[in-house]
């Protein structure tokens, strides 16, 4: 009897508990967020077009035909290497009848000198007139004239011959030659083809003048500025080479209401081409860290803000905590928590200080 008594008891209890297990809510279920510290430095992303350094377009300042192209287009060249001849004949000639008139006016520069030398004696023994004598003064003066144009006049053929060599100005790159051997060229041509020094590039972008005017408040050393440039390239790869500013406009662009500012950064490997459109990051040197979290993890009520944190029991807890910027759906805080702190997410309808809950970590 006693037996039959307790296995009914037994029976009873099981039936109970899984009543009373079936009743039982299951814990609310909340997304939480681990604090972490993180990279807070100030950056700001613009677009930039790539610059060249040094950029000439060669012309000729004589005229004649091509005689000779001496370079492969597309190809590197050399400081003063010779690019361009120009047929010199005529120029040569130039010359020749340049050196000729100067041997002339030299000699009559001679005769005009001696001839002052006579009248010079003449006239102290006053054998001939104050006017003779005047009159002698006046040619040997003409003849000293007439040497000096002629020396003007062979220095401009001699410059002229060396015009008909077209040489490269610095070393660099050379682009597409605009003119074939047996042209006709002269100085109303045109570009006889482009030079461009692209070892080390600018970056110009215009930046917005409000941007700047915090900046420019504290002042803007360009020796020694507080921010560092980088690019992005178009497959959005971070190009190696470090750049750094050297140029900002003295003037506001009324047009755009945008300041210029240029970057330079090396180019060994030519991988950076003028005319190329690029993203450029520009960031503090000195770098800033500071914990963000999730704009949706953060309440406001008359207090003023705070956050639902969870405990090491799985428990709810209000933290009141102090913001400061938004950026990108982040918010920083500057009071409040720690790193290691976990923070709901998502779920905060569901929950209220005090609760225990099934936190999940996003």
């Amino acid at each position: 009897m006693k037996h039959l008594y307790l296995t009914t008891l037994m029976a009873f209890l099981t039936v109970t508990s899984m009543f009373s297990n079936a009743n039982e809510k299951p814990l609310p279920a909340v997304l939480v967020h681990t604090v972490e510290s993180s990279d807070l430095t100030p950056t700001f992303r613009l677009v930039g077009r790539i610059e060249a350094t040094e950029r000439v377009n060669l012309l000729t300042r004589v005229s004649g035909f091509l005689e000779e192209r001496l370079f492969t287009e597309g190809r590197d060249i050399q400081a003063d290497q010779i690019l361009f001849k120009i047929e010199k004949e005529n120029y040569e000639i130039a010359v020749k009848q340049a050196e000729a008139d100067l041997a002339s006016a030299r000699a009559g520069l001679k005769n005009a000198q001696a001839n002052l030398n006579r009248n010079s004696q003449l006239k102290k023994r006053k054998a001939i007139s104050q006017a003779q004598f005047d009159q002698a003064v006046a040619e040997r003066d003409q003849a000293k004239a007439q040497v000096l144009k002629t020396e003007a006049g062979l220095q401009k053929a001699q410059l002229n011959l060396s015009y008909t060599e077209v040489h490269s100005p610095f070393s660099g790159r050379i682009g597409k030659a605009n003119f074939s051997v047996g042209d006709l060229v002269s100085p109303e041509s045109g570009t006889l083809a482009t030079v461009v020094k692209i070892d080390e590039v600018y970056v110009e972008m215009a930046v917005s003048e409000k941007l700047l005017l915090d900046a420019r408040r504290k002042g803007i050393d360009l020796d020694n500025p507080p921010v560092a440039p980088r690019l992005i390239l178009s497959d959005g790869s971070i190009y190696e080479q470090s750049g750094s500013f050297d140029f900002i406009s003295p003037e506001v662009d009324p047009n755009t209401d945008t300041i210029t500012l240029r970057a330079s950064f090396p180019n060994p490997n030519y991988l950076l081409l003028p005319g190329e459109f690029v993203h450029v990051e520009i960031k503090r040197k000195q770098a800033e860290t500071g914990i963000q979290i999730p704009q949706s993890a953060v309440q406001r009520d008359r207090e003023g803000y705070f956050v639902l944190e969870i405990d090491s029991e799985n428990k709810v807890a209000v933290t009141r905590v102090e913001m400061g910027p938004q950026v990108e759906g982040m918010w920083r805080v500057i009071e409040g928590l720690e790193e290691g702190d976990l923070i709901i997410t998502e779920g905060l309808q569901k929950v209220k200080p005090g609760i225990q809950v099934n936190a999940v970590e996003e």
